[in-house]
């Protein structure tokens, strides 16, 4: 960074002076190559010396989130450094001119510090754009050379378990643990077999089309049931009918879905679950 800002500035400084004066030669003036190459040099020494105060200012400005701070941030650097700049060359050239035998008078004036800082912030909008796009290119070129990190191990996802998700929220179940599920409103409420409770923002239609696999359906317009939960059924001469659990709490449904459980009487318990019991079918006469 600080060979090529160096670089840059240099020839810039070169091509300053012979232009200095040959304009000078045409305006009958002295030549004078030597005396306009000091001054531009003098210039270019204390730029480069304080070229650390751009690159912190430059790393600082693309830390900052919010443009006033950069802002800010941009506008501390330029005084500082056209004040530091300004001081550093003066004190430079005299007292080089002081060894050689010489004097040099600044001319302090508004004017001439005006002047100064014109050029100064011209550089300085220059040599920071330079070092922001040569910092982009390191970060960028460190980026495709480090060592990409070996992916996270993902953890097998069981069939045996379901995440009720609702916004940032994530709750895992084991499918077996629910009872039933019931629609409520812009909700849908989960009921666990232990009196557990959750109450999860969706569709009922989305619960049922995720919970059909683990025998869950449909018993209700507004109502599934776990069936391999299910210990007893009571059918209803109107053909609704109710359903009881293993752990003794019932459930109604309507005669729309009473097919989906007039075969309980012959399901067979699912591997892993301990029971000894078929579900009873209760008719009324």
């Amino acid at each position: 960074m600080f060979a090529a800002i160096a670089a840059v500035a240099l020839a810039t400084g070169i091509v300053n002076a012979f232009s200095g004066a040959q304009d000078a030669a045409w305006r009958g003036d002295s030549y004078d190559i030597g005396r306009r190459l000091f001054w531009e040099m003098s210039s270019i020494a204390i730029i480069l010396l304080l070229l650390p105060i751009l690159v912190l200012a430059v790393r600082r400005m693309r830390r900052s989130a919010g443009l006033a701070t950069r802002a800010g941030i941009g506008a501390i650097a330029l005084l500082g450094f056209s004040a530091l700049h300004i001081t550093g060359m003066v004190w430079l050239r005299k007292l080089a001119l002081w060894l050689a035998g010489g004097t040099y008078d600044f001319r302090f004036s508004l004017a001439t510090v005006l002047y100064e800082f014109r050029k100064d912030a011209v550089a300085v909008v220059l040599i920071a754009g330079t070092i922001w796009l040569l910092e982009s290119r390191r970060e960028l070129k460190s980026a495709a050379l480090a060592p990409s990190a070996p992916p996270a191990p993902q953890q097998p996802s069981s069939p045996n378990l379901i995440w009720l998700r609702d916004g940032t929220s994530r709750i895992r179940v084991v499918p077996h643990d629910i009872l039933w599920v019931a629609s409520a409103g812009n909700y849908i409420e989960y009921s666990l077999a232990d009196g557990t409770q959750h109450l999860i923002r969706g569709t009922l239609a989305a619960a049922e089309s995720e919970l059909a696999r683990f025998s869950i359906v449909r018993v209700h317009r507004t109502k599934l049931a776990n069936l391999d939960r299910v210990s007893g059924v009571d059918l209803k001469p109107s053909g609704d009918f109710e359903l009881v659990f293993d752990n003794g709490q019932t459930l109604g449904g309507s005669r729309r879905y009473r097919p989906a459980v007039v075969s309980l009487g012959s399901r067979t318990a699912p591997a892993g679950i301990a029971t000894t019991d078929q579900p009873t079918i209760h008719k009324q006469p």
